[in-house]
């Protein structure tokens, strides 16, 4: 992965404050959690996102920790770790100006997803 990946995804806009170096490693944090645990993808909203996750304890932790860090560079997201029934779903939620972002995330999610 080369230094500009995530900007070459619409994934650091000019409000992300996480160092440039540290992007595509963000990057392949996100690409393993959607290989490893998405199960499907479903766009709600234009301005929001709901990944189903593979039930489990391990899934909901390492996405609680990875939304957590994001929101910390990334503060226009919302994140939203719902634990319901079996379930485990993330949703991801941006305001209209950021929608590229989300589309972005979206279209790495569907390209990654299921591929371990």
């Amino acid at each position: 992965m080369t230094k500009d990946t995530a900007l070459d995804l619409g994934w650091a806009p000019s409000a992300c404050t996480l160092p440039t170096a540290e992007q595509p490693l963000r990057v392949a944090e996100f690409d393993a959690l959607f290989a490893e645990a998405v199960q499907a993808i479903t766009r709600p909203e234009r301005t929001r996102l709901r990944l189903e996750l593979v039930f489990g304890p391990d899934n909901a932790a390492r996405a609680a920790e990875l939304t957590a860090r994001e929101n910390g560079c990334c503060s226009f997201f919302t994140f939203a770790l719902t634990v319901a029934g079996g379930t485990l779903t993330l949703e991801v939620a941006v305001p209209p100006e950021h929608v590229e972002v989300l589309d972005a995330l979206q279209a790495r999610a569907g390209a990654t997803a299921g591929s371990v």
